[in-house]
C-alpha cells in the first residue's frame, strides 16, 4: 500500500504532464431550481427555476479535471455546426488546446440535468448519431497523429457517441503504442474487444460485469472477472472503480489492490469517473506507479463526489485531503474562485444560506472584527473577499498593505466567523460577487445600499444587502498615523 504522505509529491507533480484526450464531447445543462407544488394539468412536480449553467460534458470533462490538476490538455473531439457546439467551445475556455472538428451533419451532443434541492429530478439528452462520416473519421485520426508527439499520455473516453468507433479506438491505441505513449481508456458496451492493447482501462462494477459477463460482487469477482479481460484483450491493468466500494487495482503482473472509499459526503456523482481517469492519466504521463496512480485517483473521486453537478478536484483539494492533518484549518480556508464556487455549491445543497463581506483588511482592529460579527449573524456561511497587494496599493498608496495578503488572509482565516477567504486582484468585487453569488451581501453602514458594489447583482437574483453597525473609533489607516507619530 502507498503511504499517504509519498502521494503529495505526485500530486504536485501532476501540473508537468500533457496529455491528449480524445473522445466523445457533449454540453451539460445543469437546471437548478425548487419544487413547491404539483402540477394541476398531471401529476408531476413543478420546478420553479432559479438557475441554469453549462460546462462541457464527457470526454470535456476529462479535460476539466485535467486542468483543475494543472496538466494541460489537448482535445480531439467532434462537435455541429450549431449553437450547443459553440456554447461547448466557450465552455472550454481559450486557456484549453481544443482541436474540435465540425461536422454539419451531426448535432453536438447535449445532456439536461433538472435538479430540485439535493434530488436529480429528470434527465434530458439530445443525441448525436453513433457514427461518423468517413472524412470526419479520418480527421480525427489525422489530428490525433499530429497531437501524439506533443504530449505524454493517451486517453480514449468513449460514451459511444461514434468518435471511437467503427475501429478508431484500436487504430488510436495502435498509433500511440508505436509512439510509446501508454494509453488509458474509459471503456463503454459490453465489449472491450476495441480496446485491445491499452495499457490501462477504468470501467465501473457494472461495465466489469457486461464486458466479462459475470458476477463482480466480492473483492475476489472483481479480481477474477479483470484478470478475465486482461488475458482476453492484452490490457496492462484494469482499475474498477466501485461507487461506495471505493477501488480495486488488477495488474497483469501484481498483487490486486482493494481501496476504500475516501467520500464522507456523496451529493453526485456525475462525472466521477472523469475525475478518475483524468487523475490517472496525468500521474502515469508523470512516471508516477500504478499503485500510487490508483490510490489519488481515488482520493480525487473522493473530493468530486461530494460537490454539485459535473464537478472537479483541484490540486490543492487532493493534497489538503492527503495530509489534511498537517494543514491548519486557518490555511484550508484560504480558496480560489472556482475552489470557492464548487464548495458554495456543497453548502447550498446543504441549505445553508450563503453571506459575502469585503475589504483590505490590513492591520485587523474592532471595527472589522464587529464587521464579521454581523456578517456571520446574517448568514450560515460567510466568504471575504480580500482584496490582493496590488488591489491594495491602488486603493490605499504605495506604502500598504502593512501586511501582504497571505498573511492578512491567513489571520482572517482563523476568526471563527470566517468560513473561507477568496483574494481578489480588481479594485472591486464586482466580478467575484458575480461569480459567486452570494445570498447575502454586506459592508458597513458607512455605505448607502445603493453604493454598495455588487448590491444591484444581489438584489437581481433575489439576495439581500445589509449594511452592518460601525464602530466608531477605529480605523487602519488612524491606527498606521499613530504607530508613526
Amino acid at each position: 500500500m502507498t503511504d499517504r504522505s509519498s502521494l503529495v509529491s505526485v500530486a504536485e507533480s501532476l501540473a508537468g504532464a500533457r496529455v491528449l484526450v480524445i473522445g466523445d464531447a457533449m454540453l451539460d445543462r445543469f437546471v437548478s431550481g425548487e419544487v413547491e407544488r404539483i402540477s394541476p394539468e398531471a401529476p408531476i412536480p413543478i420546478l420553479r427555476v432559479g438557475r441554469e449553467t453549462a460546462m462541457p460534458g464527457g470526454a470535456g470533462n476529462v479535460v476539466r479535471n485535467l486542468e483543475a490538476l494543472g496538466a494541460k490538455a489537448v482535445f480531439i473531439a467532434v462537435i455541429g455546426d450549431d449553437a450547443a457546439g459553440r456554447e461547448l467551445k466557450t465552455a472550454l475556455g481559450d486557456g484549453i488546446d481544443a482541436r474540435l472538428i465540425e461536422d454539419k451533419d451531426r448535432p453536438t451532443s447535449i445532456k439536461v440535468r433538472y435538479v430540485a434541492g439535493n434530488q436529480q429530478m429528470m434527465r434530458a439528452d439530445w443525441e448525436a448519431p453513433t457514427t461518423l462520416a468517413p472524412e470526419t473519421g479520418n480527421a480525427v485520426i489525422a489530428a490525433a497523429e499530429t497531437a501524439l508527439a506533443e504530449c505524454d499520455a493517451v486517453v480514449l473516453s468513449d460514451y459511444a457517441k461514434g468518435v471511437l468507433g467503427e475501429g478508431r479506438a484500436g487504430i488510436l491505441i495502435a498509433k500511440a503504442r508505436a509512439a510509446g505513449k501508454p494509453v488509458i481508456v474509459d471503456p463503454k458496451g459490453d465489449d472491450f474487444g476495441p480496446y485491445r492493447g491499452a495499457d490501462l482501462i477504468t470501467p465501473n462494477r457494472k461495465e466489469l460485469e457486461l464486458a466479462a459477463k459475470t458476477s463482480a460482487r466480492t473483492d475476489d469477482a472483481i479480481t477474477n472477472a479483470a484478470m478475465g479481460l486482461i488475458d482476453a484483450h492484452g490490457f496492462g491493468a484494469v482499475l474498477v472503480t466501485r461507487s461506495a466500494d471505493g477501488m480495486t487495482l488488477v495488474a497483469k503482473d501484481g498483487k490486486p489492490l482493494h481501496l476504500a472509499a475516501e467520500a464522507r459526503e456523496v451529493f453526485d456523482v456525475s462525472g466521477a469517473g472523469d475525475t478518475v481517469v483524468a487523475c490517472v492519466a496525468a500521474a502515469v504521463a508523470g512516471g508516477a506507479t500504478l499503485a500510487a496512480t490508483a490510490a489519488l485517483a481515488n482520493v480525487a473521486a473522493g473530493i468530486v463526489v461530494g460537490k454539485v453537478g459535473t464537478a472537479v478536484a483541484y490540486t490543492s483539494e487532493v493534497v489538503a485531503a492527503l495530509h489534511h492533518q498537517d494543514i491548519s484549518d486557518a490555511e484550508a480556508k484560504v480558496r480560489t474562485v472556482e475552489e470557492a464556487a464548487d464548495r458554495i455549491e456543497r453548502w447550498r445543497r446543504q441549505g445553508c444560506r450563503v453571506g459575502f463581506t469585503n475589504g483590505c483588511f490590513d492591520l485587523l482592529h474592532p471595527g472589522h472584527v464587529s464587521l464579521l460579527r454581523q456578517s456571520r449573524a446574517a448568514c450560515d456561511r460567510l466568504i471575504v473577499g480580500l482584496n490582493s497587494d496590488q488591489s491594495v496599493k491602488r486603493l490605499k498608496g504605495a506604502e500598504r498593505p502593512v501586511q501582504n495578503e497571505a498573511a492578512r488572509a491567513t489571520v482572517l482565516a482563523s476568526l471563527a466567523t470566517v468560513d473561507m477567504v477568496v483574494i481578489f486582484s480588481e479594485d472591486t468585487p464586482l466580478e467575484l460577487i458575480g461569480r459567486l453569488r452570494p445570498d447575502v451581501l454586506v459592508k458597513g453602514a458607512d455605505y448607502t445600499i445603493e453604493n454598495v458594489v455588487g448590491a444591484e447583482l444581489v438584489q437581481g437574483w433575489g439576495g439581500e444587502v445589509k449594511l452592518a453597525k460601525l464602530e466608531p473609533g477605529h480605523s487602519t489607516t488612524a491606527t498606521i498615523k499613530r504607530m508613526g507619530s
